[in-house]
């Protein structure tokens, strides 16, 4: 053999290599009610023994990349109070839409411990929070996800931005102030509309930077101010209010920061919240405890700098297996309770809702990772002040009641974690920065093999009004 056809051969066979090792099994479906046909949102796909995994949108749908390695493993599809379906990862496309059916837990068999079990839902509770010493990450890890942030109001998304993550926790004992960083490794779509963005941002920015205190956001007008001193604005209050590391550092991280100062679910959590047990059901064959979340004697108060984040009553439900006392999901709400909340709530946003929160965790290595997060606030961009007497048309657009605020949504999907200490201490010594409007250029072969959450359909027309307005890094 000639040794350029040698050489083309053994070029050939590596590529074969490559690709085959990076070559990726697109699973899609749709999962249904058995009994309803209706679809199941945030129902759990993944692969079993692995950390791959999604869940459902709103219309039940769902899109998971598995590796060719892992063609022969059982994908699992699962949520909470109905069975589990299992089937090959190669052949779970040849299946049809994927129906569940409800199943309820037996309590009928005798169960023998040393320590008494619980009664009642504060009880569950409090030992499921005793627990988490033995639950949660006790080592350091590195979980690689996929961050979706958008903001829209009640008819079109403002602006839209996708990126891949890294989160480093050192373990559940150490604070997240010091011992916790994000980092943005890839930008997959950037529609971003700030220069349309909050006036009332800006003339938040400028009251706390510049000590102004006669300034009067009525007079500020968008064509006076440069987009690069607005999008300045709005990154300063996006650190202080939902940015990626308060997410992570801030109160609502329930169970992380359980040990904080003021921590929500911390020493006091049965001044705040009372918790009931509403029924015993089944996930993925496990009994799980369904519990209320109500609100108890004080108020909820976020304590955000600069930001009156207080006055709330909490509502919800948490998810606690009944072998171990695992938290498996919490879904969460602050409701606007003092009159001077509600008052805000009902001026500003329009909702007495003002922080809604899910949070799901996988079990790995008899660890419970978080997997899925959402997170919504309404987010005030223009002057709650409407003056009296007839106004212009430019006075009428800035006051219309549904361009008064954005919802402001952070999705959050891990599909990686990183155990290995040598890799996680490569990554750390590399700049880690969680600014996710930090320009990056789009990177499509990465994407390709990358795991993001499927968009709604609803969101799929959004975004295709959005793009008629913006640029678009993905192709």
């Amino acid at each position: 053999m000639a040794p350029n056809s040698r050489t083309l051969h053994i070029f050939l066979f590596l590529v074969c290599i490559a690709f085959s090792s990076q070559a990726q099994i697109e699973v899609k479906n749709k999962i249904l009610d058995f009994a309803t046909g209706l679809p199941l949102e945030n129902a759990s796909v993944y692969v079993q023994n692995t950390t791959i995994g999604t869940v459902s949108n709103v219309d039940g749908k769902f899109v998971l990349l598995v590796p060719s390695k892992h063609a022969k493993d059982t994908l699992v599809v699962s949520t909470i109070g109905y069975k589990s379906y299992k089937v090959p990862v190669d052949v779970a496309n040849d299946e049809g839409e994927i129906y569940l059916e409800e199943d309820v837990a037996s309590l009928d068999e005798v169960v023998i411990v040393a320590d008494p079990r619980p009664q009642t839902g504060n009880e569950v509770v409090l030992r499921a929070l005793e627990k988490l010493q033995e639950n949660m990450p006790d080592s350091a890890y590195i979980q690689k996800g996929f961050l979706r942030h958008k903001e829209r109001n009640t008819k079109e998304f403002k602006w839209l931005i996708e990126s891949a993550i890294s989160l480093y926790d050192s373990g559940f004992a150490s604070p997240t102030n010091q011992y916790l960083k994000v980092n943005v490794d890839e930008m997959r779509k950037s529609y971003d509309l700030r220069d349309v963005d909050s006036l009332f941002t800006y003339y938040t920015y400028l009251k706390n930077t510049t000590g102004n205190k006669t300034l009067k956001a009525e007079n500020l007008k968008r064509d006076t101010i440069p987009t690069s001193r607005l999008a300045k604005a709005i990154k300063w209050n996006d650190t202080r209010v939902n940015g990626l590391p308060n997410l992570f550092k801030g109160k609502l991280n329930l169970l992380r920061n359980t040990q904080e100062e003021g921590a929500l679910f911390g020493d006091d959590i049965l001044n705040k919240h009372l918790f009931s047990v509403d029924t015993v059901l089944v996930d993925n064959g496990r009994k799980i405890y369904k519990i209320q979340i109500a609100k108890g004697k004080t108020y909820v108060g976020l304590n955000t700098e600069g930001i009156y984040n207080e006055g709330y009553h909490p509502r919800g439900w948490i998810y606690i297996y009944w072998d171990n006392y695992a938290i498996k999901k919490i879904e969460y709400e602050l409701v606007a309770a003092s009159p001077a909340q509600k008052s805000r709530s009902k001026t500003l946003f329009g909702t007495q809702t003002n922080h809604k929160l899910i949070i799901n965790y996988m079990a790995y290595n008899d660890k419970m990772y978080p997997s899925y997060i959402y997170y919504e606030t309404p987010k005030l961009v223009n002057v709650g002040y409407k003056p009296k007497g007839k106004m212009t048309k430019e006075a009428e657009a800035r006051y219309n009641k549904e361009e008064r605020y954005y919802f402001t949504v952070q999705e959050i999907l891990f599909s990686e974690i990183i155990e290995d200490k040598a890799a996680i201490a490569k990554a750390l010594n590399q700049k880690w920065e969680a600014d996710i409007f930090s320009p990056k250029p789009y990177n499509k072969a990465f994407w390709k093999n990358y795991n993001v959450l499927l968009e709604s359909e609803e969101d799929e027309k959004l975004i295709q009004d959005l793009t008629k307005r913006s640029k678009l890094f993905k192709e």
